[in-house]
């Protein structure tokens, strides 16, 4: 298996990758962009400084507002709201001057016993001691989430217009046909930690923050800008919190979302505003989802070093541990046959293949794999540049596969204590049929003070792919792919956009692969 070495080294300073043409990744500055079409999604720049963030948290808003005496049952109503069970021992552990002594005492005993089962379950489950904070930032595929500008990104997959989250907890839709950009804001939309549109509908988007679900319903054909909070669902359900990662089934019916403080993936009926939990023991929680996009299957992550691939006939699933870490994060190809995923400690990209079900083989029977291959290696590789020696590879924060399945980016985490060990995106070429196969074929850089934070595909370019990218400092591109697809067929090259001229030298990396499943 060959190494990050195979690749073109990264751009000087100053360079930016524009796009790719005739199989080679094209560079320059941020005016030699190649010209945009009339449509073409406009690249935003959201300074932090522009944003207002919340001066005072919910739980220090305490001190504006004078004390005053309440009852013991006022008290122990809001210990139970802010803090649970735990909350509500405590607040009758320390009022034993209101409450008889067998009850102060009681309640202490369980409350130490609690304490007490709490800290040998968290020796187990280290990430039930972070904050629902820290455990976003933990477990968000956005690299650096707590300091980010852009904290969540989503195209539509139908049109050209996207959502997108920011560092002050609004959300605002970009849409090029139309002037208007709606910001939406509720007072339980906080800690976004991901955004997706629903499947086969033009309004909803679905929100996952740190105490609920929102699902936003915003008439595309409105003028308003900022729509009301009744425009919102709010779903919810006890001890899930924070949510992490949700997923619309393709045929948007149901809607999956997960936290790693709940053993239990909850399966949505919006509509009906009822949830399903699907639990099974082990993992600690659930971190990450990916559904299929043929429906077939959905990827669940677990805080812990296993990982599940539900089946969704019958929901059943296969449970599959890691040797090092949790699974980090997972794509599927476009007919859902292959999973990619990443675990946490490795840098290695491994593949999973999911067979159509054999004839005379039950219907509630499992088809999966029998083992997961490694097809790639991402360990560090050093490069040699006019600036340095710089160094690319080693653990991977989110991957993502365009619709084509001819383009894979795959958001390398770098080192933010070392200058010459960045954050990057590395773009393989891929092919799925009739054999699995990956090609390098370069990195994709930005600004010389920006890093890579969050990336994803759009789910309709007409000329090959379109990478979005969001940035550390604010600024959001959109980085073209310009190819024919190998599985649509085209009749002459008249659709193809003009393009200046390639650069010498990239075409030595195009031909060398990376993997092959008929020699590896």
């Amino acid at each position: 298996m060959c190494s990050l070495a195979l690749f073109p080294p990264p751009l000087p300073s100053g360079q930016t990758t524009l796009c790719e043409s005739n199989n080679e990744l094209l560079s320059g500055t941020a005016s030699e962009q190649p010209q945009k079409q009339e449509s073409s999604p406009p690249s935003l720049y959201f300074p932090r400084e522009s944003l207002k963030l919340h001066s005072r948290t919910e739980s220090s808003s305490k001190a504006a507002f004078l004390d005053h005496s309440e009852t013991l049952w006022m008290r122990s109503a809001a210990a139970w709201r802010d803090g649970g069970c735990t909350g509500l021992l405590d607040e009758i552990t320390n009022s034993n001057t209101e409450v008889p002594k067998w009850l102060s005492v009681g309640s202490g005993f369980s409350l130490a016993l609690l304490r007490w089962f709490s800290s040998f379950h968290g020796s187990m489950f280290p990430h039930l001691t972070l904050s629902s904070e820290d455990m976003l930032a933990e477990f968000s595929q956005v690299l650096n989430w707590s300091d980010c500008v852009v904290r969540a990104f989503a195209w539509h997959p139908h049109t050209d217009k996207f959502a997108l989250a920011l560092l002050d907890d609004s959300i605002k839709i970009y849409n090029p046909k139309s002037a208007t950009t709606p910001t939406l804001k509720h007072r339980l939309q906080r800690s976004v930690a991901a955004v997706q549109w629903k499947p086969l509908c033009a309004s909803a988007l679905a929100v996952a923050c740190q105490n609920c679900l929102l699902v936003w319903h915003v008439d595309p054909c409105s003028l308003s800008t900022r729509p009301s909070s009744g425009c919102a669902q709010v779903l919810s359900h006890p001890g899930h919190s924070p949510v992490t990662s949700i997923a619309w089934s393709p045929s948007g019916s149901l809607l999956l979302s997960a936290s790693p403080m709940d053993t239990a993936m909850m399966v949505w009926d919006v509509a009906s505003e009822s949830c399903v939990p699907l639990q099974r023991v082990g993992g600690g929680g659930v971190t990450f989802l990916s559904w299929s996009p043929d429906g077939s299957h959905v990827l669940a992550s677990t805080p812990s070093a296993l990982f599940r691939v539900w089946e969704t006939r019958m929901w059943t699933c296969e449970r599959w541990p890691c040797v090092k870490g949790r699974c980090q994060s997972g794509c599927w190809s476009p007919d859902g046959s292959r999973l990619l995923f990443a675990v946490q400690g490795e840098a290695v990209i491994y593949a999973m293949t999911f067979s159509d079900k054999p004839a005379g083989v039950p219907t509630c029977a499992s088809t999966g794999p029998q083992a997961a291959a490694a097809v790639a290696d991402l360990s560090e590789s050093t490069f040699n540049t006019p600036e340095g020696d710089i160094t690319v590879g080693g653990e991977i924060q989110s991957l993502s596969w365009d619709p084509t399945g001819e383009r894979l980016a795959v958001l390398l985490k770098g080192d933010p204590q070392a200058a010459d060990r960045p954050s990057i995106i590395a773009i393989f070429k891929t092919r799925t049929n009739p054999i699995f196969e990956l090609l390098p074929c370069g990195f994709v850089q930005g600004e010389s003070d920006a890093e890579p934070r969050l990336m994803q595909f759009h789910p309709n370019f007409q000329h090959g792919a379109l990478l979005t990218v969001c940035w550390s400092n604010g600024r959001i591109t959109h980085v073209p792919f310009y190819f024919l697809s190998a599985g649509v067929p085209h009749f002459g090259l008249g659709g193809s956009p003009s393009l200046p001229r390639p650069q010498e030298g990239a075409a030595d990396f195009a031909n060398q692969s990376l993997f092959t499943e008929l020699v590896s």
